[in-house]
C-alpha cells in the first residue's frame, strides 16, 4: 500500500512545477495541446473510474492532477 501511495503522490505532483511555471511566465509555447487535451481526458476517466469503485486514494490523486493540468490548459489557450 505504500508504495502505491507514493507512487500517486509523485506523479500527482509531478504536475506541480509546470502549473507553477505555467501561472508565474505565461509561458506555454512548448507544451502539445493534444498531449494536454488527452491527458485531461484520461485523467477525467481515472477521476470517473475512482467513483465508480469508491477508491478514494484513486479519487483524489487523480482530481489533484486533472485541476492542475486544467489549470495549464486554461493557461495555454490564453496566453499560448
Amino acid at each position: 500500500m505504500i508504495i502505491g501511495l507514493i507512487g500517486a503522490a509523485l506523479t500527482t505532483f509531478s504536475f506541480l512545477p509546470q502549473a507553477v511555471k505555467a501561472i508565474r511566465t505565461k509561458h506555454t509555447k512548448d507544451l502539445s495541446m493534444p498531449m494536454l487535451v488527452m491527458l485531461i481526458f484520461g485523467i477525467a476517466f481515472w477521476v470517473t473510474y475512482g467513483i465508480l469503485i469508491k477508491n478514494i486514494p484513486l479519487i483524489a490523486a487523480n482530481s489533484v492532477s486533472l485541476v492542475l493540468m486544467t489549470t495549464i490548459y486554461f493557461i495555454k489557450r490564453k496566453y499560448g
